[in-house]
């Protein structure tokens, strides 16, 4: 029996890791990976007004989910303004909506078994609201439709690879914290050779963490935003989003590193939280799939803290 909508990695989702050993795509010495906004516009505000505050130009990047709570017309159109002027990839949000033809994916987050399936059933349902909505944008549609699945970008000349994932599929979970820490070193030591990767900027998981390996005559760093348009730890509001840079943040992070002239940080998007809250109730009220979901997190944040989101192994 092939696996339930919602937990199915989607065939067209797959990608070698070797894909990622080529040309930047653009250079940028402070770069923001905006992942997992949610249709979150207050969060989306707040970063814009990180970057306007930074010394020299930044380069936005939405690496995908900037669109689910936003399933009604307005919402949905405003998010799409907020963020065609940047640079974006799909993420299994954009791609689901996206296609002309259900495939039986579902959500296509490809939950893995940790995952209730309760829980999977309400993510299929938000995403088949979304999609009802997005269905009558059918240009907005096919813009997402053709956006790339990964980036690859040089800051300080280290090679950047901002994917949706991991490095294998635009759903995988294999930079999850869970998944990175049962990784052997030489698993990683073969991931950056087939990459040329030095760092890889993420998001699909939802739950934020840096993780440094030191290898033999080789590093690879793994920095993953969580969410930018919800609270990533317990007990801390704003979303969260990755900052690499040449300089150091104005902005102070809650956790960061700096390697090889390069400086990466977990920056709190303090966004207006009135602002998103009321947007959110007003389309997904109590005892809807949404609302169960995610408004614990939305108001609480995740059973998470900061001190299981950083980890640096060892040599």
């Amino acid at each position: 029996m092939p696996p339930p909508a919602g937990r199915i990695c989607p065939r067209d989702y797959g990608y070698d890791p070797a894909v990622f050993a080529r040309p930047a795509e653009f250079r940028a010495d402070t770069l923001y990976v905006v992942g997992g906004l949610y249709g979150n516009l207050a969060a989306a505000q707040a970063v814009e007004r990180f970057a306007a505050s930074e010394r020299g130009d930044v380069t936005i990047v939405y690496n995908g989910d900037f669109h689910w709570f936003d399933a009604d017309d307005g919402w949905f159109d405003a998010i799409e303004r907020t963020v065609t002027p940047h640079r974006a990839l799909r993420g299994n949000v954009e791609t689901e909506i996206a296609r002309t033809t259900d495939i039986g994916a579902g959500c296509g987050c490809a939950y893995p078994a940790a995952v209730a399936d309760d829980m999977v059933v309400r993510s299929n349902w938000i995403l088949s609201e979304l999609r009802s909505v997005a269905a009558g944008a059918p240009a907005a549609c096919a813009r997402l439709a053709a956006l790339p699945m990964h980036f690859v970008a040089d800051v300080g000349g280290l090679r950047v690879g901002i994917v949706h994932g991991d490095a294998t599929a635009l759903a995988g979970w294999g930079f999850s914290r869970e998944s990175l820490q049962a990784t052997t070193p030489a698993a990683i030591a073969d991931l950056q050779a087939r990459s040329r990767i030095d760092i890889f900027a993420s998001t699909h998981t939802c739950l934020a963490l840096l993780h440094d390996n030191l290898l033999p005559g080789r590093r690879l760093t793994v920095i993953n935003n969580g969410a930018a348009g919800m609270p990533n730890f317990a007990g801390i509001p704003g979303g969260l989003i990755s900052r690499i840079a040449t300089t150091p943040s104005p902005h102070r992070p809650l956790y960061g590193l700096a390697r090889d002239g390069v400086h990466m940080d977990a920056l709190q998007v303090a966004y207006d939280q009135g602002q998103f809250l009321d947007r959110f109730l007003a389309r997904w009220p109590a005892g809807s799939p949404a609302h169960v979901s995610y408004a614990r997190r939305i108001i609480e944040g995740p059973d998470y803290a900061i001190t299981q989101a950083y980890r640096r192994a060892a040599e």
